[in-house]
């Protein structure tokens, strides 16, 4: 009997293979021909792992461990490679939980709870194994089990975040990865064997370790370890806050939400958040010499309502806040810099008047009244409404923009004058001990609905434009994080529960096909993790308000 076969586009060019071939097989073929290792595929715009098979007619694309999702499968793989070596070198018996908190440097911080001390000896034999590993290539197994087994397979594994967070999983089945004898479930997709995974270190650090794995523009290259202490300290000091309200992991939280509301969660979360600018309220008041508050954050991290509450509280510390935009001191449009692909480039600092933001904040300093801008983003020109200020003893400019940590914005203002806060949104739970929720997927979905609700723009369209403001915040913002006096942590534990009812219409409006379709999908899955909550209980105050609308704030 002849053998079908299914013909293929590749990278411009039809190629036939037996029905069937694994498309592992098929990327095997073209290893060395693509710059960096294939991780997935993209058949028909579908993501697929490597295990699956070519069973129809079509295109198929590579997808490599540079591209994002290619660079997060890896990132995920090694982090299943980890899992079963500390269990391995450490003994089962000895470990009684393993927990991924958060990013750290190009990494993953870890902490182990049971009879296990890390030292540079033990990390050195974990390593070891992890290499072992690697070089055996073991096929990294992927099964589908029902929801009902899976809870009683993580319940025997001791990973009752797991067992938990599948008690409310709506679906009927789950996927389960296997290396060997070790079992785990991850949110995302897995490489196929561990061949793949040959570049990490691990180090210790603070009251666990660290996974230090490659960037995504050099796959092949692991970073040195170099930890922003200052936010890693405020991390840490958000996943204290979930440990505090008893819901570090989706699955408590889901709990909390279903057998006793979501009001005494919120009211917690917000009072949590309002002692913390209270705190940086009264550094602020006892020091007299700071006269600018210059407030910077990434996109949907909530500057402007964390500007009018602080504002609140320096004004009932005496003070008197008049909040400054920085973004009405941008360039006219036509003069505006241009990016790499012919756009306007809003984000760099030369869209921004330096010389006549200095000159006004050094006359203000000086005690001169001075007139002050307003940028219309409809004409895109600045203009004078004949609002003008001059401050007193007890007046403090609350400045708000991307590049207030950067000193070459104030560069004449002393230095003695400025308070400097950074703030982002940490997101401090996570879906299970061993599947963190990205900060910037919090901030993405955030940022979705408030565009939605404000400028009328898609899910599509905001989705589209991510990447790009990402690379601006990688230039403009993350690099000045650490020049901060304070950080504050802009999420909540239960925005996402909320979140979920106004993203989740506007993730379904993106159709299969699309470029943004499976970034969407990924999306979805992931908010069916929450237990929804309306958003009534919400204080009018709340960061939340200036995302979902409702707030008391002109924002």
């Amino acid at each position: 009997m002849k053998e079908r076969m299914i013909s293929v586009k590749i990278l411009g060019k039809q190629r036939e293979y037996p029905y069937g071939t694994p498309y592992s097989k098929i990327a095997e073929d073209y290893r060395g021909i693509t710059r960096h290792p294939i991780v997935l595929v993209m058949k028909d715009k579908k993501l697929c792992e490597l295990h699956k098979k070519l069973k129809k007619d079509g295109e198929l694309e590579f997808i490599t461990t540079k591209d994002e999702i290619g660079h997060q499968t890896y990132k995920r793989s090694t982090s299943l490679l980890l899992l079963k070596a500390l269990y391995h070198v450490a003994g089962h018996g000895k470990i009684r939980k393993v927990v991924l908190h958060f990013s750290v440097s190009s990494g993953y911080y870890y902490t182990i709870d049971g009879d296990v001390k890390i030292t540079p000896e033990f990390l050195a034999d974990v390593k070891a194994y992890m290499m072992e590993l690697a070089e055996r290539q073991i096929p990294i197994r992927k099964r589908s089990v029902g929801t009902s087994e899976a809870i009683e397979i993580f319940h025997r594994h001791h990973m009752y975040d797991k067992e938990k967070l599948f008690h409310f999983r709506r679906g009927s089945r789950v996927n389960i990865y296997s290396l060997e004898e070790f079992e785990d479930y991850f949110y995302g997709y897995m490489v196929n064997h561990t061949g793949y995974l040959k570049y990490f270190e691990l180090y210790p650090f603070d009251e666990g370790l660290v996974l230090q794995l490659p960037d995504k523009d050099e796959p092949e290259k692991v970073p040195p370890f170099k930890p922003w202490i200052k936010l890693f300290q405020v991390q840490k000091e958000s996943g204290n806050w979930g440990e505090m309200i008893g819901a570090d992991a989706v699955g408590d939280l889901n709990e909390q939400i279903s057998q006793k509301g979501a009001n005494e969660l919120i009211l917690i979360a917000e009072a949590l958040q309002e002692a913390k600018i209270s705190q940086i309220a009264d550094r602020i008041a006892n020091d007299r010499s700071k006269k600018f508050i210059m407030i910077a954050g990434p996109s949907s991290s909530g500057k402007t309502t964390f500007s009018h509450r602080l504002s609140i509280q320096l004004s009932a510390h005496g003070l008197k806040p008049h909040p400054i935009a920085v973004d009405n001191y941008f360039v006219n449009r036509e003069d505006t810099p241009l990016d790499e692909e012919g756009n306007y480039n809003f984000e760099c600092l030369e869209a921004i008047d330096v010389k006549q933001f200095n000159e006004d904040m050094t006359a203000l300093l000086r005690g001169e009244q001075v007139s002050m801008p307003s940028f219309n983003f409809k004409t895109g020109m600045r203009e004078y409404r004949g609002d003008s200020l001059r401050l007193g003893p007890e007046d403090v400019l609350v400045i708000e923009g991307i590049h207030c940590l950067n000193d070459k914005l104030s560069f004449s203002l002393p230095d003695e004058s400025k308070f400097r806060i950074y703030i982002s949104a940490l997101t401090q739970i996570n879906i299970d001990e061993h599947n963190r929720i990205p900060t910037t997927d919090g901030r993405l979905i955030r940022r979705i609905v408030r565009d939605a609700r404000t400028r009328g723009a898609s899910a599509k369209a905001t989705i589209a434009m991510w990447n790009s403001v990402r690379r601006g915040e990688e230039e403009n913002i993350f690099p000045y994080q650490e020049s901060a006096d304070v950080m504050f942590n802009s999420a909540l534990i239960y925005e996402l529960a909320v979140l979920k009812l106004y993203a989740e219409p506007l993730l379904f409006s993106i159709q299969p096909g699309e470029p943004e379709y499976n970034e969407a999908k990924r999306l979805l899955k992931f908010l069916d993790y929450f237990v929804s909550v309306p958003s009534e209980a919400i204080p009018h105050n709340s960061i939340l308000r200036e995302f979902v609308g409702g707030g008391c704030f002109d924002v």
